[in-house]
């Protein structure tokens, strides 16, 4: 079991080999720890504050030793009475917070963990408004929470796809005939908004590695052919065998050292093992929950919506990968550290 997780953290995380130990050893540990398997158990286990606290610092430091965030240092003393610690090099208090995606917030770790609970397992995703009725909290504070939940969710993964890769891109975004028509005139002034019009619709690039069943999804400026080849190039081994529709931006991979097979979806959709069916699967799953959960997202804040989708799609149980529930939260906590987002940042009114 121990190295099969070890491959898997390997192929679709960035992590370093000293976070990797870390999470094999809370994999050990945990074995023999009662742990949160449902959404009422895991309310239940976190609504204990000494127990989400040791959780949390469990999850944080599995090996016990408590380093400092901020220079690194081991030599630090606990204050009990108000759950920090005071770091003896750099003479500064940190809590289990500080350098996460936790730091800042007045929220509790209760409402925290159960929030990373709901939003990893999911599987159409859940929207602000049911955060802020479920765990008590301002709108406001439930959108900014799950967009930090968001950014620990990333993938961002340096190894590059090596079996059949399917390609494809799609566009997301408001039909034009059910918008009123002063608003197409004041936003789309001047511009084609037929079709799937770069200026009315995001684009959204993805790649699915038949062999791991794996995804990698990107929004994109413009699909053109440099951007769609240059994403290829970045995320997919030389003379591996790329699936693509017969879009021109596709075309010449085979003079980048790709065997590359396309499909006419005007005549046919699979032809053998010629098809981007996995991909569009894909492409389904996340426009049901754009479309069905969170409505109506701004094309600037699009690409946290595709990295949590991209997170559960890479997570889900099957046969040959069991995951469950708790899998997925120990997952996604573990890559807490080091991706902190301000309000500043999110709503982009300037430099934090």
């Amino acid at each position: 079991m121990i190295g099969k997780l070890r491959e898997r953290f390997l192929a679709i995380t960035y992590l370093t080999h000293n976070t990797i130990c870390a999470i094999l050893f809370l994999v050990e540990r945990s074995r023999n720890m009662k742990k949160p398997v449902t959404l009422s158990q895991a309310i239940a286990y976190f609504a204990d504050s000494e127990r989400a606290f040791d959780y949390a610092k469990f999850l944080r430091w599995p090996d016990g030793k408590v380093n400092c965030p901020r220079c690194g240092s081991e030599s630090n003393s606990f204050v009990q009475t108000r759950k920090l610690w005071f770091c003896n090099g750099c003479k500064k208090q940190f809590t289990v917070k500080v350098g996460t995606i936790f730091e800042d917030s007045p929220m509790g770790l209760d409402k925290w963990m159960t929030a990373v609970w709901m939003i990893c397992n999911c599987k159409n995703g859940i929207s602000s408004y049911e955060i802020h009725r479920g765990l008590g909290i301002t709108q406001k504070s439930a959108w900014f929470m799950l967009h930090r939940i968001r950014e620990a969710m990333k993938d961002g993964s340096v190894v590059k796809m090596g079996g059949p890769v399917e390609v494809d891109e799609t566009y997301v975004g408001g039909r034009i005939k059910n918008m009123h028509r002063s608003r197409v005139r004041e936003k789309f002034k001047g511009l084609p908004t037929a079709g799937n019009s770069p200026h009315t619709k995001a684009a959204v690039m993805g790649m699915r590695d038949r062999e791991t069943r794996m995804v990698r999804a990107r929004v994109i400026p413009t699909a053109n052919r440099e951007t769609l080849q240059n994403m290829i190039l970045e995320n997919v081994e030389k003379k591996s065998t790329v699936y693509t529709d017969q879009w021109r931006g596709y075309e010449n991979l085979a003079a980048r050292d790709f065997v590359h097979e396309t499909v006419n979806h005007m005549q046919e959709y699979v032809r053998g093992q010629v098809h981007t069916q996995g991909i569009e699967n894909f492409w389904s799953l996340l426009k049901r929950g754009l479309k069905g959960t969170y409505v109506a997202v701004e094309p600037f804040h699009l690409d946290r919506y595709v990295s949590e989708q991209v997170f559960r799609f890479n997570n889900r149980a099957t046969k040959d990968n069991p995951l469950t529930d708790e899998d997925r939260f120990t997952l996604a906590m573990s890559q807490i550290v080091g991706r902190r987002l301000t309000y500043t940042q999110l709503t982009g009114q300037g430099a934090d």
